[in-house]
């Protein structure tokens, strides 16, 4: 049975548990994160085996900001650093050439590490106490619909003993763009909020976006692998002309609307993009706890300038795996 706790002694307790090898789930911006040592294998392998995630499937090394990082690193370029500066703590995730000190089970046994510093105090406040890099993938079962709640780490793994550090809700709400800099090339390799066009700007040089791992034999990133984000429920993806069509057996997530055209279940979502990438993941569950037959997505307004494409470009990537069979 999990364990929902807050404050400092939610710290001083997933602390403790961290030293001993065991998992804690705590908040950053984007999603909660199923936290272990990143440099105890034994550690890590207890992260796989709860999410049921696959060994070739990456985890992010979580970390306090660039003094650590450079510990779990080989090579520390200046589009590292210009990146860390200008984004960290936030949704930045960088790969890099790993250190010897980082177990080959956090990165699929490849030769590069994907880290990132988180902007949640609670996050950082785990990170500093512990002293030692957290691995924190999303805190479910692999492929399911990510957690931005505590409940919703609760209602994914009924039957654990974990520890949950209460956050609130994730601002962000969705993953972290990752950036690979191991190459001759900087390439987005995880659509996020910060997008490609920021990430060039920031570096000087070309950004390239490659959201496919059929290029490279080993995955350097997660949420590249598959299906990602489902909920139990069947999803579908639907432009604004198809919602008329829905029957009442069907749970919309919609902007565009005011209420379900057959009176089934609507869930109201808002049409600035930044606001909806906070609110999908929480209506996602919401949609799949009502039990219906399937669920419509109705995909999210086209926004203006570089910022708003970007975060919509992130928001269709999570919507399209959601709702690929």
């Amino acid at each position: 049975m999990s364990e929902i706790l807050e404050g400092p002694c939610a710290i001083a307790l997933g602390v403790d548990r961290l030293g001993e090898g065991k998992l804690v789930v705590f908040p950053t911006e984007t999603v909660y994160g199923l936290g272990a040592n990143a440099l105890d294998a034994k550690a890590v392998e207890r992260v796989f085996a709860l999410k049921g995630r696959p060994a070739t499937n990456p985890l992010i090394v979580h970390v306090s900001g660039i003094v650590m990082a450079k510990t779990v690193v080989a090579h520390w370029p200046e589009p590292a650093d210009l990146i860390a500066k200008a984004y960290w703590p936030g949704p930045v995730t960088m790969v890099l050439p790993k250190a010897q000190c980082v177990p080959g089970i956090v990165c699929a046994n490849g030769s590069t590490v994907a880290v990132r510093c988180p902007e949640h105090p609670c996050a950082l406040a785990l990170i500093e106490s512990f002293g030692k890099p957290i691995v924190g993938p999303s805190a479910n079962p692999s492929g399911r619909i990510s957690p931005t709640a505590p409940e919703h780490v609760a209602d994914g793994f009924p039957d654990a003993d974990l520890m949950i550090v209460d956050g609130g809700h994730c601002r962000a709400g969705i993953e972290s763009t990752v950036v690979d800099l191991s190459g001759e090339t900087a390439r987005v390799l995880r659509p996020g909020i910060i997008g490609a066009h920021a990430i060039s700007e920031t570096i000087g040089q070309p950004v390239a976006c490659v959201t496919k791992s059929h290029d490279d034999p080993i995955a350097k990133s997660p949420g590249m692998i598959g299906s990602h984000y489902q909920p139990r429920t069947p999803t579908k993806l639907v432009a604004a002309d198809e919602l008329g069509s829905a029957t009442g057996s069907v749970t919309l997530i919609a902007w565009s609307i005011g209420s379900h055209p057959a009176g089934g279940v609507l869930i109201s979502m808002p049409a600035k993009l930044d606001a909806y990438a906070s609110a999908i993941y929480r209506a996602l569950h919401d949609a799949d706890r009502e039990g219906q037959s399937a669920i419509w997505i109705e995909e999210p307004a086209i926004g203006y300038g570089p910022d708003d494409q970007a975060i919509r470009s992130a928001i269709m990537e999570r919507l399209e795996r959601a709702a690929h069979k």
